[in-house]
């Protein structure tokens, strides 16, 4: 092999994401299917933990090594573009109204090539949504996501989150 090509090799995977086990976020409760590979199920449980690690730091990093490069949002919400760039950007505004969100991984499911995942969110509402600056007030809501996982990645996700409660405890909507 030329040194050129050993030079590209290494600079290629010197420029992936690396991420310790610790720095994911793990589930309270994790039910794997026990008729899949090991491979294939550990493959699914990190691009699963990836992303639960980037709903609760907002680190794009942990979105770009979960998600497939043609990633598919199979209940994208009006206005939001669909691909990586659609959850990149809901974080980022999600975190402007409340910047200490974090995402509580309550459980996981693992079976076939597909994963579950229930989440409780909390913070305060401190910054702005739209025309709607926080107080202060605490945000506590559920959110629940089905994964499809291709190649060790996220390729499609159906998500379903308790907006109203959200939206409640913003002040946006009446109780």
């Amino acid at each position: 092999m030329k040194a050129t090509h050993i030079f590209a090799a290494a600079t290629m995977l010197a420029s992936l994401p690396t991420f310790a086990d610790d720095d994911l976020v793990r589930a309270h409760e994790t039910i794997a299917d026990a008729s899949l590979a090991p491979a294939q199920r550990d493959a699914e449980l990190l691009a699963a933990r990836r992303y639960a690690t980037f709903w609760h730091t907002g680190d794009a990093r942990y979105a770009r090594a979960a998600l497939a490069p043609g990633f598919t949002d199979r209940t994208l919400p009006p206005g939001r573009a669909q691909g990586v760039p659609g959850p990149l950007a809901a974080s980022a505004f999600v975190r402007t109204a409340i910047p200490d969100l974090q995402a509580d991984l309550q459980q996981m499911i693992v079976a076939g090539d597909r994963v579950t995942m229930h989440y409780r969110f909390r913070g305060h509402f401190t910054g702005r949504w739209a025309d709607t600056q926080g107080r202060g007030q605490a945000v506590d809501f559920i959110a629940t996501d089905i994964y499809r996982i291709a190649d060790g990645k996220i390729a499609d996700n159906w998500h379903i989150e308790d907006n109203l409660t959200l939206m409640q405890q913003l002040g946006l909507v009446a109780r």
